[in-house]
């Protein structure tokens, strides 16, 4: 939408060198050049009588909606005399790139009244319906819809994708497929404004068809665009989905940092840990520089599989590249070293952090919380409190949580019921949840039970969840079969709970109704998950399953796991065969035990690096009591640290103690 270089007629040298300045002119920072730019144009060339002058202010227009200076940028088209529709529709890109569109809309409003001059245009429309899409302005989307078939712009692709987008985020799903099914011609963008359309609509099944319908006819192929469309798509999605979008990505020849950044995207918010780490690995193998966007995506991958080593080479990234004033970044950092057990490595990214919002605080407080130091989490919590910071919904769950973990009970109720009294937060379930945790795991089964049938709120499976592990922990039958019957109508296909009753069931020693929850899951075709354990070595994150075989180093891990059992059993290691009892298909207690994945991984850790290296594991499920107790004696007959983080806490353990403190 540049002024061609034709409306610039003879103007000085110096004119020139000052529009080349206007036009570097492309950042906030930028802005005081720019006004000192635009005074000496004043002066030299005279404006408004210069030949040029329509041609200087466009740019300027252009410049100053780049720098953030919208209001300038509208100075200067009030003050054009000869203004005309180009000058509209500068600002109003500049507008809407600034989400600004109540006053997009305002401005294309005033547009017919300056006079024919300034009549809308094939440049004008889109703009104004991507507007209307993000004020969900369907009433006014419909008007200049039709107001493009009256002018026969309505073909126009760029108008035509702008009116898919309109419709779908307005509501009006279908009335955007008709609209995409009577185009006579249709680019890759038409597909992805389709696409994207009826992903933000909710509509995930129908966006996916469209995907694999481009995909089949190979003519246009999908592009950065499509993957970025497909995304918001692709949450909760199913795994032969992902499967499917993966291949779609690796035939895609030129992949931009757009592509890898939404396939990373998918991964990570699909809890594909270890695929978005290959994925980030192979990006830098084939030399993509990533930006704040692509760290941010693979941080927390980072930290749920334990990844340390990546971790710190992004940190080192992010400092060489200084990005340390994104708090974004600072925030998934300080995520990243606590969820790898590295404690001391994520306070020190929090203390030299310049600005700290909400979550920061709530993400260090939860730090604590997880490695069971309480009292620290609330040392915190109410240093946050002395600083002004104001706590929101998420921090309170931080803080109950914390408490819940540590057996603070009194101070966890406090925070409770200060949150609806002194800061007017309504609780929501994930509070209630909590609250149930913290009175379950003190033992205080009865008033957890109370507390739920005292809710404002229907309480869904996490609350009843949250009950049922406790009456495991205190082996309670009577409140665990409530809880049990809850669960089992609000989430009848969810696996752990069915595991939990059987536990409830076999610590009273009732083999046949073990057996019972065991045929129940085989006739409804529910199999219990399998635990995964994760071990980062070197440039790769290695997988282990209960009783694995399949790692090119298993004799050598079986051998040392032999080894390593023999050992603590000469310092009193007996196996909690009780343990087991959490997979009802095992018979043979003891030898399950020996071969379950945090174990071999441990075993794994052990051959493959120098004595004294931090074992860090990451395991999908709550670790059962049995490992807990074989780490905390391996820590010691080996002379290691082990960060053995599962599904629920992070287990710190130095020589035999873990920092749960056995509370867990």
């Amino acid at each position: 939408m540049d002024p061609p270089r034709s409306l610039f007629p003879a103007l000085p040298p110096a004119g020139h060198a000052l529009l080349r300045l206007v036009d570097s002119c492309r950042a906030p920072t930028h802005l005081r050049a720019l006004r000192a730019a635009h005074a000496r144009l004043l002066f030299l060339l005279r404006l408004p009588s210069h030949p040029a002058s329509a041609a200087v202010r466009v740019k300027l227009i252009q410049a100053y909606a780049a720098c953030a200076a919208l209001p300038a940028a509208r100075a200067v088209l009030d003050s054009s005399p000869d203004r005309s529709t180009i000058f509209f529709n500068v600002l109003l890109r500049g507008l809407t790139a600034a989400s600004l569109h109540r006053d997009a809309l305002l401005l294309f409003a005033s547009m017919q009244a300056q006079g024919p001059a300034c009549f809308p245009d094939h440049y004008t429309y889109p703009l104004a319906l991507k507007s209307c899409a993000a004020t969900n302005g369907l009433i006014l989307g419909l008007q200049i819809h039709s107001s493009t078939a009256r002018l026969g712009l309505d073909g126009n692709l760029f108008v035509a994708h702008s009116a898919i987008s309109m419709y779908a985020r307005c509501g009006r799903p279908d009335d955007a497929y008709q609209m995409f099914e009577e185009m006579q011609y249709r680019d890759v963008v038409s597909w992805n404004a389709m696409i994207s359309g009826f992903a933000h609509a909710g509509l995930f099944g129908r966006a996916m068809a469209v995907y694999r319908e481009l995909v089949a006819l190979q003519c246009p192929r999908p592009d950065a665009g499509t993957m970025a469309s497909i995304l918001p798509s692709m949450e909760n999605a199913r795994i032969e989905d992902i499967t499917f979008v993966r291949e779609v990505f690796d035939d895609i020849q030129f992949k931009g940092l757009i592509t890898w950044n939404a396939m990373l995207a998918i991964y990570a918010n699909n809890e594909m840990h270890v695929e978005a780490v290959e994925l980030f690995m192979r990006m830098q193998k084939d030399g993509i520089e990533p930006d704040a966007v692509t760290l941010a995506t693979v941080l927390p991958s980072c930290g749920e599989v334990s990844a340390l080593s990546l971790g710190k080479r992004i940190h080192e990234t992010i400092k060489s590249k200084r990005m340390c004033s994104s708090m974004l970044l600072e925030n998934a950092l300080m995520d990243m070293y606590a969820s790898c057990g590295c404690l001391k490595e994520a306070r020190e990214v929090f203390d030299s952090m310049g600005v700290r919002d909400v979550v920061s605080w709530t993400s260090i407080i939860s730090a604590y919380g997880r490695h069971g130091l309480g009292r620290e989490a609330i040392d915190l919590f109410e240093k946050m409190l002395g600083q002004g910071q104001e706590p929101d919904s998420i921090a309170f769950v931080a803080i109950i949580a914390a408490c819940s973990h540590a057996g603070l009970l009194d101070v966890g109720k406090r925070y409770f019921y200060s949150m609806t009294s002194g800061y007017h937060i309504p609780p929501t379930v994930e509070h209630y949840t909590c609250m149930v945790d913290l009175l379950g795991r003190a033992g205080c089964i009865s008033e957890a039970y109370d507390f739920i049938m005292m809710m404002p709120i229907k309480p869904n499976e996490r609350v009843w969840g949250a009950l049922l592990g406790a009456c495991r922990i205190h082996s309670n039958m009577d409140i665990g079969f409530l809880a049990a019957d809850n669960l089992l109508r609000l989430a009848p296909k969810q696996t752990g709970y069915y595991v939990l009753l059987s536990n409830i069931y076999a610590r009273a020693g009732r083999w046949a109704d073990v057996s019972t929850v065991r045929s129940v899951m085989e006739s409804k075709g529910i199999k219990k998950l399998p635990g995964v354990s994760n071990a980062e070595l070197g440039d790769r994150v290695h997988t282990f399953h209960i009783g694995d075989t399949s790692h090119p180093q298993s004799k050598m891990i079986y051998e040392k796991l032999g080894e390593l059992l023999q050992r603590i059993r000469e310092i009193g290691y007996n196996p909690e065969v009780e343990a087991t009892l959490h997979d009802v298909e095992e018979e043979d207690r003891e030898g399950h035990l020996s071969v379950h994945s945090e174990k071999l991984a441990i075993a794994f850790v052990l051959i493959n690096t120098k004595p004294g290296t931090p074992i860090r594991i990451t395991l999908n499920l709550r670790t059962c009591g049995d490992c807990h107790h074989a780490a905390k004696l391996i820590s010691t007959v080996t002379n290691r640290e082990i960060i053995l983080k599962d599904v629920n806490r992070i287990h710190y353990i130095v020589q035999g103690v873990c920092s749960c403190g056995d509370y867990w």
